[in-house]
């Protein structure tokens, strides 16, 4: 399975998707569901579908040895909401299923999750609360949350999966004061997560299970800092105890953080700088015999600055920075390993699926991005970073990979990753292709568990909104 299965899949979508274009290219506006079934204004109808053919040669991950895979991802969302002002009534189902690996691949609960209510809420619609001109919203039963830089918590929008939470969220905004959130929620646990489930793409209800609880609030203010920047403070509490379904690691801590961000436009420099630091109790794994409380220590760091330029293509160049935390010994009664609770890895960190070696762990990379738009249907991306562990005896970001001893270094090797997309019929139907290579260092290469892949994952995609 080379980049040949991706170029060959990647004409078979094309061909498809200019098949569908043709006679929906006529139309003057694109094809809805809301407006095929004559729904009335109030009711919101809308759904997604996404194919995607991945192939991964060089595994890295140590359980599955260096070896090539392929995946044929698909992804369906209905999202319907019914507007009865003040009150809203909504839901959205996801119907995400992988086809064409096998035992060897390492298809998760990230991947898999067939025919799932991850939306289903009721929300009361409030104006003019405590300021004039204010807007307020309470939500309550299952939904999915979008917070700030979706960091931390986000939905997933590579990945085939995606986080859900059950319980209350009240938001409320006011252009001359910020943008607050609250909320209480359960985690939805995915799944089937056995092994043989996710390979069958079985069908099993999210459970939500009492013992995990996720809750906090954040809060965002207006265009204060100079030139439209945005402050932005939070604060994150997890707490959870193992379970006669679920063994845990018993986390009990408090991630707060800020972020100050400019947004990118054309001629100008934009920012953004994030940072966290968690506090609170964990154990260091989920065995049954371990019960030894750690003290959690542990942070992270995103920095960023780029330019847009006033040209052709609109470029954009940034320069990026990101740290984790690793721990360097359970030994000593702290746990400094940084935890990315419900974030997506993507745009930071690259593909995951089939892919995924980095995560917001044990993890220092400084990096360099170009994206160009020549016009309104192309975009393209190109990323480098260089990749290093914060610890040298903790496992490296995501890959499982560890030198308990530290002999093998801190230097990882280096990532580079591109992404080019096209509107085929323009807020529509979307083409995506992209590729991304690991080139190993020493400690990828010398680690006891290393495979000595380098992963090379080619994609193709496309990506249907009605």
């Amino acid at each position: 399975m080379t980049l040949r299965h991706t170029l060959a899949a990647g004409a078979s979508l094309l061909a498809a998707s200019l098949a569908f274009a043709a006679p929906a290219a006529a139309q003057t506006k694109p094809w809805t569901l809301h407006d095929a079934v004559g729904a009335p204004d109030n009711l919101t109808l809308s759904g997604t579908f996404r194919a995607r053919y991945e192939s991964l040669d060089g595994q890295f991950r140590p359980a599955y040895g260096d070896s090539s895979d392929q995946a044929l991802a698909f992804r369906t969302t209905l999202f319907a909401e019914l507007d009865l002002a003040p009150v809203r009534i909504g839901g959205e189902i996801i119907d995400a299923r992988v086809y064409l690996n096998d035992s060897g691949s390492p298809t998760g609960t990230g991947d898999v999750n067939a025919l799932e209510l991850i939306q289903g809420y009721v929300a009361l619609d409030a104006g003019d609360l405590l300021v004039e001109g204010s807007e307020a919203a309470l939500t309550a039963g299952r939904f999915t949350m979008d917070l700030g830089s979706r960091r931390l918590v986000g939905r997933s929008s590579y990945g085939n999966a995606t986080n859900a939470f059950a319980g209350l969220r009240a938001d409320w905004s006011a252009e001359a004061v910020g943008e607050a959130t609250l909320f209480y929620t359960y985690p939805l646990q995915k799944l089937p997560s056995d092994r043989a489930g996710i390979l069958d793409n079985e069908i099993e209800a999210d459970r939500q299970n009492d013992n995990l609880v996720f809750w906090g609030g954040m809060f965002t203010t207006p265009k204060v800092l100079p030139a439209g920047g945005q402050l932005e403070v939070f604060a994150f509490r997890l707490e959870e105890e193992d379970s006669a379904e679920l063994a845990t690691r018993n986390r009990r801590f408090t991630t707060f953080g800020g972020r100050a961000i400019r947004e990118p436009s054309k001629g100008a420099f934009d920012y953004e700088i994030e940072g966290g630091w968690q506090t609170g109790k964990a154990r260091n794994s989920s065995s049954a015999t371990d019960r030894r409380d750690l003290d959690v220590d542990a942070s992270y760091l995103h920095a960023e600055v780029g330019k847009t330029f006033d040209a052709a293509w609109s470029p954009r160049v940034a320069f990026e920075y990101d740290f984790a935390s690793g721990d360097e010994s359970s030994a000593d009664g702290d746990y400094n390993r940084f935890d990315g609770l419900f974030g997506p890895r993507r745009p930071d960190f690259g593909p995951p699926g089939a892919y995924g070696p980095l995560g917001r762990s044990n993890f220092v990379s400084p990096g360099v991005r170009l994206e160009v738009k020549p016009n309104s249907r192309w975009d393209a991306m190109v990323f480098y970073r260089a990749l290093y562990l914060d610890e040298a005896t903790d496992s490296f970001a995501s890959t499982g990979v560890r030198d308990a001893t530290g002999a093998s270094g801190d230097f990882a090797g280096h990532q580079i990753e591109a992404r080019a997309r096209y509107w085929v019929i323009p807020k529509s139907t979307r083409l995506e292709f992209g590729f991304a290579k690991l080139a190993t260092g020493e400690f990828l290469e010398d680690a006891p568990n290393a495979t000595g892949g380098e992963p090379l994952l080619g994609y193709v995609e496309i990506n249907q909104s009605f």
